[in-house]
């Protein structure tokens, strides 16, 4: 990885998209310090600071802006808006015909369909912002409350402010991870999560490493001390380990081509493969299964419902068996879609049967169509089933040991080194395309 990035820097071209990234990035930072105006920012980290497991989604929201959320900054809604965004878009193209012909246009339709999810993103935000002010609104600490206006006039006007923006700021990270994706290095979107996680993991390794001492400290706890941190070690190298060897892992697929003629040269028959990647969907499987089940964590958080809407809200608390099984299925659901909506077999076996070639012992056609399908449901199932046993390994270490927040952070980890590879894979392929010589030496 290191050599890749040292290499990169070296390309005038990949250097200058580095420092744009990089340049984003920073933007990203500062925009996630400058508060929003008329709120008391010292009785807002002083509630969030004493949610405790209730709180755990909105810990985990704080997590993805870098600090962002809880200091009720311009960027405290990240990307989950446009994150959200793109899942609605996404399921309703495969049930509206109009937006299914968008995406068979080719380029004009892809960017009709990205003016779409910039629309849905603002509608999100709106609301999301609303829900936002309102809880704070609502919300006091030692007496001091978080909103500095909230009656007559004047409360109507810091609430517009406040709420704008709030929809302003999650505009604004939007048009910044496409400005990465066009301009940058990696999925932009994907790469501001990057940036959030890792700004806070100095505090959450503190936080840990608190709790530790405070387990040390207490003798009915000191003797899972030199069990629960060994075991929080290994755990956390596992999956550092298994997240990297199942990036690399592939199933490629023989390919041969037949002879051919070009004007007056014969050119032989070449055999080779079509590689398709374990992980094929990447960390969105992730992405999108989390932000799915948060809606039921911020509507018991934010509404503070009663009797059996309760029930059920609470049943979806972190760390619980519904949100466990959910979060297991969610993640081979989505994991399924985004190969639906990305590979197409039939168009694959058409594009091969037009350069002459042909899967050896597969007639070329309807039978080819159906083998990839056969070989990218067994490969998705098996990123599927390997992006679901991380992603539940630290929900199960949490309930096993009551350290809290560790989930979530197995989340974070996921998409962090995941996010990494990717970026460092897409900076490999460029540097190949471009027949850098130092880059295989």
């Amino acid at each position: 990885m290191i050599r890749t990035l040292i290499n990169s820097w070296k390309v005038k071209e990949l250097r200058r998209k580095l420092l744009f990234t990089i340049m984003i990035i920073i933007v990203f930072r500062i925009g996630s310090i400058i508060p929003v105006p008329f709120l008391n920012v010292d009785a807002l980290a002083g509630m969030m600071g004493n949610l405790g497991e209730s709180g755990a989604i909105l810990t985990y929201l704080d997590t993805l802006s870098g600090g962002a959320f809880a200091q009720a900054t311009i960027f405290a809604m990240s990307v989950s808006p446009y994150i959200n965004a793109s899942i609605v878009i996404q399921l309703m193209t495969v049930a509206l015909p109009y937006l299914e012909s968008l995406q068979k246009e080719g380029e004009e339709g892809r960017k009709k369909i990205t003016a779409i999810t910039r629309y849905v993103t603002i509608i999100l935000a709106l609301a999301q912002g609303t829900a936002f002010y309102l809880y704070l609104r609502s919300g006091s600490f030692e007496g001091q409350s978080i909103v500095r206006y909230t009656d007559g006039i004047e409360g109507i006007f810091v609430a517009v402010i406040i709420v704008l923006s709030f929809t302003a700021g999650a505009a604004l990270m939007m048009w910044l991870g496409e400005q990465i994706n066009a301009k940058g290095v990696g999925n932009g979107v994907s790469i501001l999560m990057f940036a959030g996680i890792v700004s806070r993991m100095p505090s959450l390794i503190a936080q840990l490493v608190t709790y530790l001492s405070w387990a040390a400290s207490e003798p009915k706890f000191f003797w899972k001390f030199y069990i629960y941190v060994p075991l929080f070690i290994i755990l956390f190298l596992f999956m550092m380990w298994i997240i990297v060897f199942m990036n690399d892992g592939e199933r490629r697929i023989p390919i041969q081509y037949a002879q051919r003629t070009v004007g007056r040269k014969m050119y032989a028959g070449q055999n080779t493969h079509i590689p398709l990647k374990v992980g094929i969907a990447g960390v969105m499987p992730i992405i999108f299964a989390t932000s799915i089940l948060a809606i039921p964590n911020f509507i018991r958080f934010f509404t503070k419902p009663t009797g059996i809407w309760k029930t059920i809200l609470d049943s979806f608390s972190i760390n619980g068996t519904v949100y466990t099984i959910c979060y297991f299925f969610l993640i081979f659901i989505f994991a399924y879609f985004y190969v639906e909506i990305t590979y197409n077999p039939i168009e694959m076996a058409n594009n091969l049967r037009q350069s002459n070639g042909a899967i050896p012992g597969i007639r070329p056609g309807k039978p080819t169509a159906d083998y990839f399908v056969k070989v990218l449901s067994k490969v998705t199932f098996m990123g599927a089933l390997f992006l679901a046993v991380i992603a539940l390994l630290p929900i199960g270490f949490t309930n096993l040991t009551g350290m809290q927040s560790l989930s979530m952070g197995g989340t974070s980890i996921i998409i962090m080194v995941g996010v990494a590879l990717e970026t460092v894979k897409q900076l490999e392929s460029q540097l190949m395309m471009r027949h850098y010589k130092g880059f295989l030496g």
